[in-house]
C-alpha cells in the first residue's frame, strides 16, 4: 500500500527542498541510516521501528503493525493532513511477502496543533505509533514486510526523511519468554494509540450539526455543535475538504463558542479554502480533545443565522446602502428610461404644488415597494435553498418578454398610437393621485437591476449574507437613496418651476423620448433570443483572448507562476459593457491582457449558472460585475471594483504577478 501524500502548499514545496538543503549544511544529512535491525533505524532526529502484536503469524488472517517514531527533542512529524506546511509520510510496501500492499491501512492518532509565527501544523511531538492492519494472504505461510517510509521531520528547520524498515514474521514459532514479552509491549502500545485514532462514534463524543456561514467579503466559517460525556475539556476542530482535486486542510483554528448546555460546546472554525455554496461536497470533520476523537464525512448545512455584526458595522452598511441607491440614478441602466422620467417631470412642472409633492412622494413609493419586494423574493429564494443575486431576473425569458411588452406598449402610447388603459386593481390604483408616478418608480427600479452601481455590490453583498431582517433592511436602505432625488423634490416643490412649463412642445418631445424605450426594448430583445434558442455547447468559450471559465484550473496555474483574471459578465449587464468598452478592451489594457503568463478567463451569467453563482459566494458577491486577479503573488485573488478603472486593474496585475 501506499499513502499519496496530500496536497502540499507553496510553503510545503519549499519545505521539502529548502529543508533537505538546510539539513545538509547543518550536517544532518538526510534522515536515514543502515542498521542492525532491519526492524529499527536510529537517525540524528529520531528512532523509527515496525512492531508487531505476535511473534508468528499462527494461523492469523490479519496482524496489527505499528509504524513507531521516538522523537528526539522538539523534532516533530506530520498529521494526513498537515495544515500550512510540512508533509504527512507515504508509504510504500514493495518487496512484501504473503500480503496483499493494496489492502493494508493505516491509521492517524488525533494530532497536536503547533502555531509559530502564524503557521498552523498539525503533526506528532515525542512519541507516536500509527497502528496498520496487514491481511495475510496464506496464514499457513510466513509474513515478510519490506516498508520504505518517506516523511518530513522538523524542528528549527525541516529534514526529509527516508527509511527502509523490514519485519519476518514466521508462520509459526516456538514460545520464547522475551519475544512474547516484547511482543506483549508492542501489542499494548499500538493499543494505547489505536485507542487515539477518532471514530465516527464509541468514544463518548457526537456531532449534533454543521452549518457554514458565508460572509459578505466571501469568508466562510463553519460551526460545529459537538456533544460529548464526560464533557469536553480542550477540544480542537479540524476540517478536512476538496483543496487542488484533492483532499486537505481547509479549516483554520476554532473558537469555542457557548454551549446548549454542560455537555455540550461549539467550535466555529473560518475555512481557508471556500466551499461552494451551490453544491456544498462532503467534509471531514475531526474533532480532538485529550487523546480520543471524532472522524466523520458529512456536508454542512448553510445557516440562515447571520453572522455576528457590530452597530457600529451596520450602520455604515445602512450609508453605503444608502448612497449606492442614490449613485443608482446615474448607471448606464437608468439611462434608458430617461424618457418616462423626464415626461414626468415636465408634466409635473405646471401642476400646484400638494398634486406635484403626491406625483413625487408617489414615485419614491413606487421605487421604494419595489425594492422590499425584491427583498421578500430574494430572502425566500435564499431560505430555499436557492441561488441569489442582484439582477438574476434577467437570467429568466418570462421576465424578459414581458418587460420588452412594457417598454413597446409605453413607447407607442408616447408616440400616440393609443393611450394605456388598465384593468381592474391596477387601473384603479393609477388614477389615484400618484397613481402614474408609482408605476414609474416600480418601472425605473425593474430596469436598473442590471446595473451594479458603486457600494451597491458591498451593500447587496452584505445583505444576501444575512438573514431575513438585515436583507429587507438593507434593501429598504437602497430604495431610499434611490428615491432621494423625488422625495427632495417633494420636500421643496419649486425646484419643478425651474422646468418648462408644459406646451405643444411636448407632442415633439413625446415622440423622441420614445425612441430610447423602443431601444432598450430591442436590447432586451437580443438578450431574450440566445436564452431561447438551445445552448451551445460552446457557449462557455470567448472571443480572442478571453477563454472559457475553468475555475478548477485557477489553483493550478497560479502554482505554475500565471496570472489569473476572471471576467464575470452577462449580455443584460449594462456596466459590464461599459467596463468592457473604457477598459478591457482598452488600448492600455489589452497588452498586458496578452502577455505571456497571463491567462484571461471569462465566466457568462446571461443564463441561470450555478457554477459563476458558487463563485460569486465565495467572494461575497450576488451581482455583475465582477473582475478577480490571482497569481502567485495573490492566491487568494485581488476582487477588483464594480466600475474598473485601467489603473485598479494594472496594479492588481503588478500585484498578482508577485
Amino acid at each position: 500500500m501506499t499513502a499519496a501524500p496530500l496536497p502540499r502548499r507553496p510553503l510545503t514545496r519549499i519545505l521539502r527542498g529548502a529543508g533537505l538543503a538546510c539539513g545538509l549544511l547543518l550536517g544532518f544529512g538526510p534522515a536515514t541510516a543502515p542498521a542492525a535491525d532491519p526492524a529499527r533505524v536510529e537517525t540524528p532526529q529520531a528512532t523509527v521501528s515496525l512492531i508487531a502484536d505476535r511473534i508468528a503469524v499462527d494461523g492469523a488472517t490479519t496482524v496489527r503493525v505499528g509504524l513507531q517514531y521516538d522523537l528526539k527533542d522538539d523534532w516533530k512529524v506530520y498529521w494526513r493532513s498537515p495544515g500550512d506546511a510540512g508533509y504527512p509520510a507515504t508509504l510504500s510496501w514493495q518487496g512484501s511477502e504473503n500480503t496483499d500492499t493494496d489492502k493494508i491501512t493505516l491509521d492517524w492518532p488525533v494530532p497536536v496543533r503547533f502555531s509559530v509565527l502564524g503557521i498552523e501544523t498539525l503533526g506528532y511531538k515525542h512519541q507516536v505509533v500509527f497502528p496498520l492492519t496487514v491481511p495475510v494472504a496464506d496464514p499457513a505461510q510466513p509474513l515478510r514486510l519490506q516498508l520504505n517510509a518517506d516523511y518530513l521531520i522538523c524542528a528549527d528547520i525541516c529534514v526529509p526523511g527516508q527509511v527502509t524498515l523490514g519485519l519476518d514474521l514466521p508462520a509459526d514459532a516456538p514460545p520464547d519468554r522475551q519475544l512474547l514479552a516484547d511482543a506483549a509491549a508492542s501489542a499494548h502500545l499500538i493499543d494505547q494509540y489505536a485507542a487515539q485514532v477518532p471514530a465516527a462514534a464509541g468514544q463518548g463524543i457526537s456531532l449534533s450539526a454543521l452549518s457554514l456561514i458565508a460572509g459578505p467579503d466571501g469568508h466562510q466559517t463553519i460551526t460545529a455543535t459537538i456533544a460529548a460525556q464526560p464533557a469536553l475539556t480542550a477540544p480542537d476542530l479540524f476540517i478536512e475538504g476538496p483543496v487542488n482535486g484533492t483532499t486537505g486542510l481547509i479549516s483554520g483554528p476554532p473558537s469555542l463558542l457557548p454551549g446548549q448546555d454542560a455537555g455540550t460546546v461549539r467550535l466555529s472554525a473560518p475555512l481557508t479554502t471556500p466551499l461552494p455554496l451551490e453544491a456544498l461536497p462532503p467534509v471531514r470533520v475531526t474533532v480532538a480533545d485529550a487523546g480520543r476523537g471524532l472522524d466523520v464525512t458529512l456536508a454542512p448545512t448553510v445557516s440562515t443565522e447571520s453572522p455576528a455584526t457590530d452597530t457600529a458595522t451596520f450602520l455604515a452598511i445602512l450609508g453605503i446602502a444608502l448612497l449606492g441607491g442614490l449613485i443608482l440614478n446615474i448607471m448606464p441602466c437608468v439611462l434608458p428610461v430617461l424618457s418616462l422620467k423626464l415626461l414626468h417631470l415636465v408634466k409635473a412642472a405646471g401642476a400646484d404644488q400638494p398634486a406635484l409633492r403626491r406625483s413625487f412622494i408617489g414615485t419614491a413609493a413606487g421605487i421604494i415597494t419595489t425594492f422590499l419586494a425584491m427583498a421578500a423574493i430574494l430572502t425566500g429564494l435564499k431560505l430555499a435553498g436557492t441561488a441569489v443575486g442582484w439582477g438574476i431576473q434577467f437570467q429568466q425569458p418570462v421576465f424578459l418578454g414581458a418587460m420588452i411588452v412594457l417598454l413597446l406598449l409605453f413607447a407607442a402610447n408616447l408616440l400616440g398610437a393609443f393611450t394605456v388603459r388598465l384593468p381592474g386593481v391596477i387601473g384603479d390604483l393609477a388614477a389615484r393621485p400618484g397613481g402614474g408616478a408609482f408605476a414609474n418608480g416600480v418601472f425605473a427600479t425593474l430596469l436598473a437591476t442590471p446595473c451594479s452601481a458603486p457600494f451597491l455590490g458591498t451593500a447587496v453583498g452584505f445583505a444576501l449574507a444575512r438573514g431575513p431582517v438585515e436583507i429587507t433592511t438593507i434593501f429598504a436602505a437602497l430604495g431610499l437613496g434611490m428615491s432621494l432625488p423625488y422625495l427632495t423634490v417633494a420636500a421643496a416643490p419649486r425646484l419643478a418651476g425651474l422646468l418648462p412649463r408644459p406646451g405643444r412642445w411636448m407632442g415633439t418631445a413625446k415622440r423622441l423620448l420614445a425612441l430610447p424605450l423602443i431601444g432598450t426594448a430591442l436590447w432586451l430583445g437580443s438578450i431574450l433570443l440566445p436564452q431561447l434558442l438551445p445552448p451551445s455547447t460552446a457557449g462557455a468559450a470567448t472571443q480572442g483572448l478571453w477563454g472559457r471559465f475553468e475555475p478548477d484550473r485557477i489553483d493550478t496555474l497560479v502554482a505554475d507562476g500565471q496570472v489569473v483574471v476572471v471576467d464575470v459578465t452577462a449580455d443584460w449587464c449594462v456596466t459590464c459593457k461599459v467596463n468592457k468598452l473604457t477598459v478591457l478592451d482598452s488600448d492600455a489594457i489589452l497588452p498586458r491582457l496578452s502577455q505571456a503568463g497571463v491567462v484571461a478567463m471569462q465566466a457568462d451569467w446571461t443564463r441561470p449558472d450555478p457554477v459563476i453563482s458558487a463563485f460569486l459566494a465565495r467572494y461575497g458577491r450576488y451581482g455583475i460585475p465582477f473582475n478577480v486577479v490571482y497569481g502567485p503573488g495573490a492566491p487568494q485573488g485581488i476582487p477588483l471594483p464594480e466600475i474598473l478603472t485601467p489603473d485598479a486593474l494594472i496594479s492588481a496585475l503588478d500585484k498578482a504577478k508577485g
